[in-house]
């Protein structure tokens, strides 16, 4: 074997490992695309499901009415009776409304 046939031979497996390297790094490239193509996806998914973020929601405000009756009992109670009172008024005057127009 020469010194030219080495030096071919180098060249040759020199773009060869080039061509694998940019094979592997299209193929890294892929996938992290795909990654990031399911990630939107997913975020879209989460954002567009109105049932879901509002089972999300009802469940973190459970939780902070609980908090909220467990440190200040009191004030739980007081909103429940302010609220009963309005239901109760609203009531009354609906009820009232309709004897007087009979």
């Amino acid at each position: 074997m020469t010194a030219t046939d080495v030096s071919r031979t180098s060249d040759r497996s020199s773009k060869e490992r080039e061509r694998n390297l940019t094979r592997v790094q299209a193929r890294v490239a892929s996938e992290r695309a795909r990654a990031d193509f399911a990630e939107t996806l997913n975020a879209l998914e989460e954002k567009l499901n109105l049932p879901k973020q509002a089972r999300r929601k009802a469940v973190e405000v459970k939780a902070k009415l609980r908090r909220l009756a467990d440190e200040q009992p009191a004030t739980v109670l007081g909103v429940a009776a302010g609220a009963v009172a309005v239901v109760g008024v609203t009531v009354w005057l609906i009820v009232r409304a309709a004897a007087s127009d009979d």
